[in-house]
């Protein structure tokens, strides 16, 4: 969840930690600090509750100056948001900022409570930093205090440390929690998330579970906590800097729907030979003896990530005929899940560190399956624990409600189905160039879509006062529907919910009147009738039907509905195509309430811990 910097080098590094700080604000935003050592040696602190400029203010009216630091911006997790409960933390000599949750902190504030130390927040976070002083008085060595420090916790953690003793160095250690180390002309960064630093630089090392590392202003090791040199590669992003930059939209949420044709040509040229209409997926493994063994395939996701897994398994089940479980993550570890050697286990999630994914990920292996991710951050803790990995290349996302990792997820699962598929000779001849032609087709669609944009801001005007919201869908569309609904709850605070329309009388009628507006998704095909059907049954209650409707308006749903016309597409692309509007929709009704789009309340853009 929070986000994390540290620097050393040559320079004042204030306003680059604070700049990476304004760059990690959509993983925390509730209060924020950074800890400099000043040229006497001396660590100075300055945080607050709040945004990032509230930090600045403070930092204006109290300027620090120095060329080791950390920096902060914080989800709160143990402790309500308040200055005492910001990070840094300070005991002794030291300071840390932390990410993740320390399980067993309750014990370890009970025994240094017992050896007369005081503490000031309420954070989990204040004992680690007590417990190093605890260490370091005994052993006086600070590197190896830190590793026995961390030894004792338990739980996850991403944390940096700085030392008045030894104020050349920077160290920093991780433990189920994202840390990355940033290679720079003269200089050293951590970060947690690769945004922070991608102004700085481009190398970097993904630091990997139980690492420690030591950071001079002329050099680095990496080590594990039991003392033993890692080898390590230094990778380049390939992400473009300015990807990461509004580049002129209001907000980054804005931004990133319009990215999204972009964002599927690239997922798509990861994957497909286009002039020779085949795939290739260089670091998925699926082969056919490995089709072979398979009876049974697993989807495990978070959140909008679950959404498009449940779009999957319509995919999976009718192109491949093979039975799909679909699960969330936060339920799929602890229900003691039926997986063996004929089990393949496929997670998803955007940033590859979601820690309940993680869990289910864990556990896929330990039980014998055949572990697959799907992620959009390359060498992200997922991509490396599976057994195999396929991309999205969405770019760096920051609005908080995911759009372009959405839509670059169903795009890489269907490509994965059409893999599967092939290699199990369930396609006929012909079929996948037939594919590829509507994927060839797909981000045309979606411009044409987006190029609807102020009819839909009108629709949003229109019902911007509005408290509830119901969205329906059928087949592939109802996860469809659950998405357009979560969009529209996590960034304009309207209670929405999403439903598949048969099952609108069995409950959710009751609460429509005129006070509702209704999302109804109409695709063209065998459950046309049906949706027609449901749409008289909102319109005898007096509903207000907004309706999308795959290849244009359409008079059988008549004049007193609202009417957004929806290219026609291939039926397994539709999802893909109906995402979008529903995403303006939810976007120009946040915007025109006022609500802070790119960081909703209470949300942070990956969630490390469980």
């Amino acid at each position: 969840m929070c986000g994390i910097i540290g620097y050393i080098g040559q320079e004042d590094g204030v306003e680059m930690i604070v700049e990476g700080l304004r760059r990690l604000e959509y993983r925390g935003y509730d209060s924020a600090g950074i800890a400099v050592v000043d040229e006497g040696g001396k660590i100075q602190t300055v945080r607050c509750v709040g945004k990032i400029r509230r930090l600045e203010k403070r930092l204006a009216e109290n300027p620090v100056r120095g060329t080791v630091g950390i920096g902060h911006t914080r989800w709160a997790t143990h402790g309500a948001p308040s200055d005492e409960n910001a990070h840094p933390h300070r005991s002794g000599p030291f300071a840390v900022v932390h990410n993740g949750i320390i399980e067993n902190h309750g014990e370890l504030k009970d025994r240094l409570l017992a050896k007369g130390y005081e503490f000031t927040s309420e954070t989990d976070t204040e004992v680690i930093v007590k417990l190093l002083e605890d260490e370091w008085r005994r052993r006086g060595d600070y590197v190896e205090s830190v590793r026995a420090t961390l030894r004792q916790l338990r739980g996850s953690f991403a944390v940096v440390f700085l030392n008045e003793e030894a104020p050349d160095l920077l160290v920093g250690a991780r433990r189920e929690s994202p840390l990355i180390l940033g290679l720079g002309e003269g200089a050293y960064y951590f970060a947690s998330d690769i945004p922070a630093i991608l102004h700085q630089t481009r190398s970097i090392i993904l630091l990997e579970d139980d690492d420690l590392v030591v950071l001079r202003r002329d050099g680095f090791h990496i080590e594990t906590l039991e003392g033993k040199r890692r080898p390590y590669t230094v990778q380049t992003v390939d992400w473009n800097p300015v990807a990461a930059e509004k580049a002129g939209y209001k907000h980054f949420m804005h931004k990133e729907i319009f990215e999204q044709p972009r964002a599927i040509i690239d997922t798509l040229r990861s994957v497909v030979d286009l002039n020779r209409e085949r795939l290739r997926f260089a670091d998925l493994n699926i082969s056919e003896s490995l089709v072979k063994t398979v009876t049974r395939i697993h989807l495990v996701a978070c959140g909008t990530s679950f959404h498009a897994c449940l779009v999957a398994k319509y995919l999976l089940e009718q192109m491949c005929r093979l039975p799909v479980d679909v699960d969330l993550g936060s339920e799929f570890h602890y229900r003691g899940p039926l997986l063996n050697g004929s089990s393949l286990l496929m997670v998803v999630s955007q940033s590859g560190e979601t820690a309940d994914t993680r869990a289910a990920l864990k556990e896929g292996l330990e039980r014998g399956a055949h572990c697959r991710a799907l992620v959009n951050v390359v060498g992200s803790s997922l991509a490396r624990m599976a057994q195999g990995v396929l991309y999205t290349h969405a770019g760096p996302e920051i609005g908080v409600a995911s759009t372009k990792a959405f839509t670059t997820q169903l795009v890489a699962l269907y490509l994965f189905a059409l893999h599967w598929a092939n290699l199990s000779g369930k396609l006929r001849p012909g079929e996948l160039s037939e594919h590829i032609q509507g994927l060839r087709e797909l981000p045309g669609k979606l411009e044409e879509v987006l190029s609807g944009e102020q009819t839909l801001r009108e629709w949003a005007r229109l019902f911007m006062d509005r408290e509830h919201f119901l969205y329906l869908g059928r087949g592939p569309l109802y996860p469809i529907a659950l998405e357009g609904a979560l969009k529209m709850k996590e960034i304009s605070y309207i209670h929405a919910e999403g439903y598949a329309a048969g099952e609108m009388k069995h409950g959710p009628i009751a609460l429509i009147d005129e006070k509702m507006p209704v999302v109804v998704l109409v695709q063209k095909g065998p459950l046309y009738e049906k949706m027609l059907s449901n749409v008289q049954e909102v319109k005898a209650r007096a509903g207000r039907i907004l309706a999308f409707v795959e290849g244009g308006c359409d008079a059988r749903l008549g004049h007193d509905v609202l009417q957004f016309p929806v290219p026609q597409t291939t039926p397994w692309l539709a999802p893909i195509v109906f995402t979008v509007p529903l995403q303006l929709l939810a976007y120009h009704m946040a915007d025109l309430r006022g609500t802070d789009v790119d960081q909703p309340r209470n949300l942070a853009k990956s969630v490390t811990v469980e």
